[in-house]
Order: structure tokens, then sequence, then C-alpha cells
């Protein structure tokens, strides 16, 4: 757990310190919108993971790692483990579950009905409209609200801009899963081909 938080956090510099270099001209010390930086942070996210759904081939988007792919001797469980098109829905059904809890906004699709899309296009589609849904839930964050209080899943301290952290911080991890999906099956992720 701590590695991935440490993971976590050392992306989202990246992506931040990405984000602040496309805004260079904003003086130190300068006030930015809670939803101008957030938005910034998720830009960065939302490439690199759209990048890599597309890049994956539409044949391989029923593909689960499974004990086979391993050496015999290697003791494997992968029970349950979700196929890429599984991983892509679900970041999917995150980013509207919660853009609509921190954003306040109701999504305009079915979260349910997306579990049964099977067609790249379709999922690729639905992913980016997601994003489109979260990058407008984040722009309801402001100075103002961004540190009042939302419902969050099994309680705790969960703010307007935690939570919009959050969805990118859950986005970047499903990315370092679904990356060794593509590697697994020849492919390079687009954000390493040199």
């Amino acid at each position: 757990m701590k590695r991935l938080l440490l993971s976590a956090a050392m992306f989202c510099c990246v992506v931040c310190s990405k984000a602040q270099t496309s805004t260079s001209n904003t003086p130190p010390g300068s006030i930015i919108e809670p939803s101008v930086a957030l938005n910034a942070m998720l830009s960065g996210t939302e490439n690199q993971m759209m990048s890599l759904v597309k890049a994956m081939p539409a044949d391989k988007y029923d593909f689960a790692p499974s004990a086979a792919i391993f050496v015999p001797s290697q003791k494997t469980d992968f029970s349950g483990v979700r196929t890429f098109g599984a991983l892509v829905i679900h970041v999917t059904q995150a980013n509207y579950g919660f853009g609509a809890r921190f954003g306040g906004i109701k999504p305009d699709v079915d979260l349910k009905s997306l579990a049964q899309l099977k067609d790249k296009d379709q999922i690729v589609a639905a992913l980016a409209a997601s994003f489109a849904f979260l990058h407008k839930a984040i722009g309801t964050i402001t100075t103002a609200n961004a540190f009042e209080s939302v419902n969050a899943p099994g309680g705790g301290s969960v703010t307007r801009a935690t939570a919009a952290g959050g969805v990118v911080v859950h986005t970047a991890d499903e990315y370092g899963q679904m990356v060794e999906y593509l590697r697994m099956n020849g492919v390079i992720p687009p954000a390493s081909v040199k």
C-alpha cells in the first residue's frame, strides 16, 4: 500500500510539474483556482490513459492474465482478474462515480449498462465521455468549496479537492496495471515509445 501511495504521489508530482510548466507565466504566489489546477492534473493522466487504451488491439480487449503465461513453478492465482476491456470500463465507471460525488452532478449514462460494452470503439468512446464528465465535475470546484466534505464510500475525511485528486490517483493506478496487459501482448505502451 505504501508503494502504491508513493507511486501515485510521484506520478501526480510529474503531472503537476507538467501542468505548471504550461502555465509558467503565472507568478509564484498567485492563487490558481482549484478547478484549473485539478483539471490540468487530470489532463496529463487522461492523455496517457487514452493513448494506452487506443494502442491495445481490439482483439485483445478480452485478454486477462492467467497462470498459463507463467512458468509452471510460479504459484499464481488469477481467478476474478478483469479483462483489459473490463479494466477500461472500471475506470469509466469510477470517473462517473467520483465526479458525481464531488461535483454534485448526475451522470447522463446508466453506469451499470457500461459493463455490457464489448466493442473496443464503444469502450474507448465511453472512457472519453467519462473524462469529459469528470472535467465538468472538477469545474465545479472553487476556492470557496474545495475543502467542503463529501460523502465517501467507507466514510473518512474526504473533500471535493481530495476526491478529485483521488480519481486522478485511481486512474494512474489502473493505468499502471493496464501497461502490463499491453506488454504481455507484445504492445509497447505509447508513453514508452522513443
